[in-house]
């Protein structure tokens, strides 16, 4: 035991060190300058782990330490939330920090295995590489990164219009591992440690750098000012106040209180338009559930005629689906103009997953909202009463984590960003400024200005470098006007590319992956290689094919092979397959399952072992047996098409071939096997083309990549689950959006479906990469014998790495090509 604690002491140290730094970095300030070096505690320890287990034992005690340091306040919201404590609330949120935080498993995870195979730099690539895509891929709770702790720094932060929050994180995850291994080369004097020190200061000079030369480069606006009036009522608690007062009283409240600071907004402030915070009007606009909200609506409608400028007001909508967060558009003299619906919906507050929803769920927490998820970013024209028409992006609270989101609405022509949150529910200050440079984040990638209003704080304009221009302070009652000049923004690389930092760093990942799979086969294959080809232990598997028997297991398998080369065909110039999953499906088992099971029945009927005894070949299945003398054997003869499987041909002293034929997975090995017991020449001259067909054939031997699970089922689902969860977002909204409407078993069936589509499109795929190979191997054979085996091996290389890294390539195209 005091052994155990006296190894563990350092390890447990660093992750308390990195926890503390972690949680004076997130706090702003100064503190920016932390995120530098906040991680090397950590990864001194992970180095101290030498085993896997011992790794992601460390990361996850490091998830569930940064947890506690950085999202106390959100384990606070929830005890408070549910109304069962913060203490409940904080074990909840810890005992979920490894889903809530998998970014750090992932990242030691890859760590650990590619700095024994890659080396230090490589390696800290990829373990960056591994962060960033987990937090890309990964539905989590808040899609918070740690480059937003940057954002007190002016320069370090303008080189997110390049890669975006996430491509901040990267560079923090290097410059921390550049600390980290100057800290563990202490010991060697100050030139062990330069090298990688000297590599982790470059990435805040060159952050540096590239921020002054953006805040240098950026070009004035030459167009006219947007005057906004932001209020900022600090009402909230809605619900509590209406159990105390009732719900008219409430919203007449909320109604008087906005329509007061509206006035001094436009009368005395003069703004060109008036943003309220989310939910202000807690009813349905436009859609009254009674008289009482009939004529508030009317009362909002003629404040904004009187006042004579548009009105974006935070609400709901509701259609057959349901009830939506929304934003609503409101314009003089033309009324409600229309609504963008909330995209990102906060999980067991503002939507339940069904499955999970109820009775008992809603009698505990009666709070809970049951609202529909918008279908993502929308620009609507505002209208002012000088004539310009201004293109605006509405994004309500959490969407305004989702850089995707801001993208979209830059691509669509916004010209600003309009951000409407309801912080109440942040019980501590750190939530807020976390949310508040997110939401800041938005306007560095897109360079479009933002106005960004809550009800309690804070609310703040915000320019095109993310700088706040003006702003309320948090739990005061104030009203907010600053102006924010609009013009056509540049277009940044975050916006032509996407959020392309954490996808990179997926094909990265996938690139080493196969890059260490395709080394493994090469070096497996030298090693099998290297053995004597006539290395062949009885017995020995065969299949004693009478020709009746060949020709229909033959006849079976051409035939299902030859249907995967058409239906490939088809689905390539034609509509007819191509789209339709269940007719892929039905047509897939028609052609080639069943017949493709057949032939194999028949190869299984006839299935035997083969072995040498007492000078005869000995074919046996269970008390049957069939015996040849070796003596009668003149030559061994692997067949010339190897259908339908290869095999060989044995010819007799009588001067005819045998009756049956041996069919065997390694023809060549079994052919100098028998030979060699027989003492009869073996024809191997490669001027013998059927020969130097067989030789090549079994000259490549199957690595891990060619077992059909590998190729045939892992690998498709590992294609379908990207697509999938494309497709649940743009169907349902969310990741797990068809799960919670439906319930698992639907989810589930949706799911094998893409499986099944992707699984035919890799069968379909190998098919014709197994034709190229096959005819580019029998074109050698007939120009240039001498150089079959070659060209086989780089052949059947060609297919793996056209099959492995080719169909991701193409499904990334197909997703992210526009």
């Amino acid at each position: 035991m005091a052994s155990f604690t006296r190894s563990s002491a350092p390890i447990l140290a660093g992750i308390l060190a990195s926890a503390i730094l972690s949680g004076l970095y997130a706090r702003g300030g100064a503190g920016w300058m932390l995120g530098f070096v906040f991680l090397a505690p950590w990864l001194l320890a992970l180095d101290a782990n030498r085993t896997l287990a011992g790794t992601l034992l460390c990361a996850w005690a490091m998830s569930v330490a940064y947890t506690a340091a950085v999202f106390a306040w959100l384990g606070t919201a929830i005890g408070g939330y549910t109304q069962t404590g913060s203490g409940v609330g904080m074990a909840v949120l810890l005992l979920a920090a490894p889903l809530f935080q998998p970014q750090f498993l992932a990242f030691a995870l890859v760590r650990h295995l590619a700095v024994r195979r890659y080396g230090p730099v490589l390696a800290a690539c990829a373990a960056a590489a591994a962060w960033v895509a987990t937090e890309r891929l990964m539905p989590r709770l808040l899609d918070d990164t740690i480059g937003y702790g940057l954002y007190p720094s002016r320069l370090l932060r303008q080189a997110a219009d390049v890669g975006g929050a996430a491509g901040l994180t990267f560079m923090l995850l290097l410059a921390n591992q550049g600390v980290a291994a100057a800290l563990a080369r202490r010991a060697g004097g100050a030139r062990a440690i330069l090298k990688p020190l000297t590599l982790a200061a470059l990435v805040p000079l060159l952050l540096a750098g590239y921020g002054q030369a953006v805040l240098s480069a950026l070009p004035a606006s030459s167009g006219k000012s947007l005057r906004m009036g932001m209020i900022q009522s600090n009402i909230v608690d809605y619900e509590r106040q209406r159990q105390e007062k009732g719900t008219y009283a409430v919203v007449r409240e909320v109604l008087d209180m906005h329509f007061a600071m509206t006035y001094d907004a436009v009368v005395h402030q003069h703004a060109d338009a008036v943003l309220w915070s989310e939910t202000a009007y807690p009813t349905t606009l436009g859609h009254p559930k009674s008289e009482a909200g009939a004529e508030f609506d009317r009362e909002i409608l003629g404040i904004v005629n009187s006042a004579g400028v548009p009105f974006v007001l935070g609400t709901y909508d509701r259609d057959a689906a349901g009830e939506y967060n929304a934003a609503a558009f409101v314009e003089p003299g033309k009324g409600l103009l229309g609504f963008y619906r909330k995209t990102h919906l906060f999980p067991l507050t503002e939507y339940v997953p069904a499955w999970l929803d109820g009775p008992v769920l809603r009698r505990w927490l009666p709070w809970t909202g049951s609202w529909q998820p918008g279908s993502g970013a929308r620009v609507f024209p505002l209208r002012l009463a000088d004539g310009r028409e201004i293109p605006v992006l509405p994004m309500i609270c959490l969407d305004d984590m989702d850089a995707g989101l801001a993208i979209q609405g830059a691509r669509l022509g916004a010209q600003v960003i309009l951000t409407m949150s309801n912080e109440s529910w942040f019980t501590d200050r750190l939530g807020v400024d976390l949310h508040h440079a997110a939401a800041a984040f938005r306007s560095i990638e897109t360079r479009l200005p933002q106005f960004r209003v809550t009800p309690n704080g804070y609310s703040a304009v915000i320019d095109a470098t993310g700088t706040v221009l003006a702003g309320a302070r948090k739990d005061e009652r104030v009203l907010v006007v600053g102006n924010l000049p609009v013009s056509t923004p540049p277009r940044t690389l975050m916006v032509i590319l996407g959020d392309w930092v954490g996808l990179t760093a997926t094909v990265f990942l996938v690139l080493l992956a196969a890059t260490a799979a395709f080394s493994f086969l090469r070096t497996s294959r030298e090693e099998e290689q290297s053995e004597p080809a006539c290395a062949l232990a009885f017995p020995v598997n065969v299949a004693v094919l009478p020709p009746a028997a060949r020709f229909v297991a033959g006849a079976l398998r051409a035939f299902a092979r030859a249907s995967l080369l058409w239906m490939g065909a088809a689905m390539l110039l034609s509509d007819t397959l191509r789209g339709h999953t269940l007719a892929q499906m039905r047509t897939f088992a028609g052609l080639f399952i069943i017949p493709e099971a057949a032939s194999w029945c028949v190869l299984y009927a006839f299935g035997a072992q083969a072995s040498i005894e007492n000078g005869r070949l000995v074919l046996a299945r269970g008390a049957r047996r069939l015996e040849l003398a070796l003596r009668n054997i003149v030559a061994v003869k692997p067949w010339c098409v190897p259908v339908p499987v290869p095999g060989v041909t044995l010819h007799l002293t009588s001067g005819g071939r045998w009756r049956y034929g041996l069919a065997t997975a390694n023809p060549m090995s079994l052919a100098w096997a028998l030979a060699s017991a027989a003492r009869v020449p073996m024809p191997l001259s490669t001027s013998s083309r059927s020969i130097a067909y067989a030789k090549a054939r079994s000259s490549v031997r199957r690595g891990r990549l060619d077992h059909p699970f590998v190729k045939f089922v892992l690998f498709p689902g590992l294609l379908a689950i990207p697509a999938f969860r494309l497709h649940q977002h743009i169907a349902f909204g969310s990741s797990f959006g068809e799960y919670t409407m439906f319930g698992l078993k639907a989810y589930l069936i949706a799911f094998g479906l893409w499986w099944a589509s992707w699984a035919i499109g890799v069968v379909l795929t190998a098919a014709a990469l197994r034709a190229v190979t096959e005819a580019g191997t029998l074109l050698a054979v007939l120009l240039r014998p001498a150089w079959t085996i070659e060209v086989r091996r780089w052949l059947e290389r060609f297919g793996l790495a056209a099959l492995y890294l080719g169909l991701p390539s193409w499904l990334l195209l197909l997703v992210y090509g526009g």
